[in-house]
């Protein structure tokens, strides 16, 4: 049996100004928005950015304990992994069954990949 193959797609992260935050990503980094979903009411504002970056605004939050919300982890076996983390004592979310906690409390967001969108992305040398 071949192990399954992923990467971590985006780290979710709270942040006091999204805005802020954004100037840095794309003024330091050249890193533009990539997708954004305003608040409304139930979700907070949300704004995801190139480079694997996803910034939840909390304006309460104010230390860096708890900042993490989760990973979003792009594999290339869903139901394989959904399955294999069930039977390794992960929880489904009420979110959907591909968001899971883990024992200690970590939370993953599992995203299944396109054909061979994993293997490109495991292929970059980033040292190189």
């Amino acid at each position: 049996m071949s192990l399954p193959r992923a990467y971590v797609e985006h780290v979710a992260i709270r942040v006091p100004d999204v805005d802020h935050h954004v100037d840095f990503f794309r003024q330091v980094l050249g890193l533009a928005i990539r997708d954004e979903q305003p608040a409304d009411g139930a979700r907070p504002r949300q704004v995801w950015v190139l480079g694997s970056v996803q910034l939840i605004e909390d304006p309460n939050f104010v230390g860096p304990e708890g900042r993490l919300a989760h990973l979003g982890i792009m594999v290339d076996d869903y139901d394989g992994v959904l399955a294999r983390a069930t039977a390794w004592g992960a929880k489904a979310l009420p979110a959907g069954p591909n968001w899971l906690e883990l024992p200690g409390g970590l939370n993953v967001e599992i995203l299944q990949a396109s054909a061979g969108a994993v293997e490109a992305v495991l292929a970059i040398n980033p040292r190189a």
